[in-house]
């Protein structure tokens, strides 16, 4: 007769089967040894400031310099512009040519002296600041010598004014550039402290004040760029000026004795007197104050042309411009 199974079977017959939760254990173990190890927690990382500026913008600062930059950058521009024009009107050439003074020493003769044609002819042939003042001085040739050293005089200083028109403009920029950046300085000053008292409080103000003198110091910057280089060019070229204008002065010089000499072998030149032993016409007498007054003209004459022992004239103007 079959037995019933009893408790103790059943005791039996569970502890070899596995409960499902046991299996269902086994399983994730078994996945979690199969799954890759998981990665270390990062800890977040701070953000790194950017690296501060430690070179100068000059563009930029040029840019926050403010309205007044305008004028010294037109400044600037003036000075660069003149460089180039002082170095090419203040050459040797374009005032006192080396050819010219050569061909006027050339035509100098130790007894003759200078044919103011042919030296009209030279100037006309090389012009220049120089051959202009020789030439007012060759118009004069049939004058005295005082007025001929005067109209030589006068037209040099002429052309040594308007030569030095361009180094006016270099002495302005030189004065006036600083002074424009002194006072975009004050200006940038007076608005740097006055952003600072309108800080709110926290603000660091010491960095504030800091950053607007640096910008407000550009237009001192910008004005000592152009004056300097404005004064130095000014000085080369005024000097310049003055060299080549001692150079004409003894061309002048040379010119003057040379047409003396020949006017005082004009007046010494002398033919013999005709067949019938009468000399020539005499020389007119010297006119005098009273002479003029008496002619009836309204002030004191003309100093009378050179003449010579024969009655011949030295070359007028007209007959020098002529040749």
């Amino acid at each position: 007769m079959a037995r019933e199974p009893g408790p103790a079977d059943s005791g039996a017959t569970g502890s070899h089967t596995p409960p499902a939760s046991l299996t269902e254990a086994e399983r994730r173990a078994a996945e979690a040894l199969r799954a890759p190890e998981p990665k270390p927690l990062e800890e977040p990382t701070a953000a790194v400031p950017a690296p501060a500026e430690t070179r100068l913008d000059y563009l930029k600062l040029t840019y926050q310099g403010g309205p007044l930059m305008i004028p010294i950058f037109l400044f600037s521009v003036l000075v660069v512009a003149l460089a180039f024009e002082r170095a090419i009107a203040l050459r040797r050439g374009a005032i006192l040519p080396p050819a010219l003074v050569q061909a006027l020493k050339g035509q100098c003769h130790p007894e003759r002296g200078l044919d103011p044609r042919e030296a009209y002819r030279l100037c006309v042939r090389f012009p220049s600041a120089g051959a202009t003042a020789i030439r007012a001085m060759l118009l004069k040739a049939d004058r005295p010598l005082v007025e001929m050293e005067q109209a030589g005089r006068e037209a040099a200083e002429r052309e040594a004014d308007r030569l030095a028109g361009g180094n006016r403009w270099l002495a302005l920029s030189a004065q006036v550039a600083p002074m424009l950046g002194l006072l975009g300085t004050v200006q940038g000053m007076i608005l740097a402290f006055f952003k600072i008292s309108t800080l709110p409080p926290g603000v660091s103000r010491a960095q504030e004040l800091a950053a607007s003198i640096y910008m407000a110091l550009v237009t001192t910057f910008a004005g000592l760029c152009v004056a300097i280089p404005a004064a130095f060019l000014g000085h080369l070229y005024g000097g310049r000026l003055l060299r080549r204008f001692r150079e004409l002065e003894e061309v002048l010089a040379i010119v003057v004795v040379n047409l003396e000499r020949a006017q005082r072998r004009l007046r010494s030149s002398k033919e013999p007197p005709p067949a019938g032993g009468l000399a020539g016409p005499p020389p007119p007498a010297p006119a005098t104050m009273w002479s003029a007054v008496s002619a009836g003209q309204a002030g004191p004459p003309e100093p009378p042309p050179v003449v010579s022992s024969d009655g011949g004239k030295f070359p007028s103007a007209d007959a020098v411009r002529s040749g």
